[in-house]
């Protein structure tokens, strides 16, 4: 009896967490209708919500942005808007704080993220998975002597929250392991364990 509660959990949970998943985000998604005029929203048109109009109105508006934003005269109204918001004291602040960490995050020549790493976190002898985000800059660099990098160490089963730490290069080790791999084995609190690849004779350090 027992087997077979825990074979139908082992089915059932990763079922309901994805559609879980799914449904919230494809709701969070949908609050985009809420820009709309209401006589053009689902609602006022067919008189019932239909789940995720807005989800493929936020992805298309993503979509055409990008195709814009390529192209010379997407370029030249982007610049044109920036100095725009550059005039307003907090807007600017706000916008170009979150456009400096977007851009570091997700463009191509950015390391943020691109790295796991093996970091002794909340104390020495106690090892945990990390994420290169980048260096020390501003007046802090000053005050770090040596070799230092940043590092997000996130927190387990959900890992958007988590610790900013700067840390000696010497005491991370690099780890031969995806984002992706690292993200799961996180997730899962260490029970999806990635798949062990062979050893080099490089220095991990």
């Amino acid at each position: 009896m027992n087997r077979y509660f825990i074979t139908g959990l082992l089915v059932l949970v990763p079922l309901v967490i994805t559609i879980w998943v799914l449904t919230s985000l494809i709701g969070l998604l949908d609050q985009s209708l809420l820009l709309l005029p209401m006589s053009w929203r689902p609602l006022a048109q067919t008189g019932y919500d239909i789940p995720g109009i807005g989800a493929l109105l936020t992805l298309l508006t993503v979509f055409v942005t990008g195709l814009i934003a390529t192209n010379f005269f997407g370029k030249r109204l982007i610049h044109f808007w920036e100095r725009l918001l550059a005039r307003v004291p907090v807007v600017k602040s706000i916008y170009y704080s979150v456009k400096q960490v977007s851009d570091t995050l997700f463009s191509d020549s950015g390391q943020a993220f691109r790295k796991a790493l093996l970091v002794q976190y909340p104390r020495e002898g106690s090892w945990t998975v990390a994420f290169l985000t980048g260096q020390p800059g501003g007046d802090v660099a000053n005050h770090l002597q040596g070799d230092f990098i940043s590092v997000y160490v996130p927190t387990t089963p959900n890992p958007t929250s988590g610790f900013f730490l700067m840390l000696p290069k010497k005491d991370v080790i690099e780890l031969d392991m995806s984002v992706d791999e690292a993200l799961k084995y996180i997730i899962s609190m260490g029970v999806v364990v990635p798949k062990t690849k062979p050893r080099t004779n490089s220095s991990n350090h």
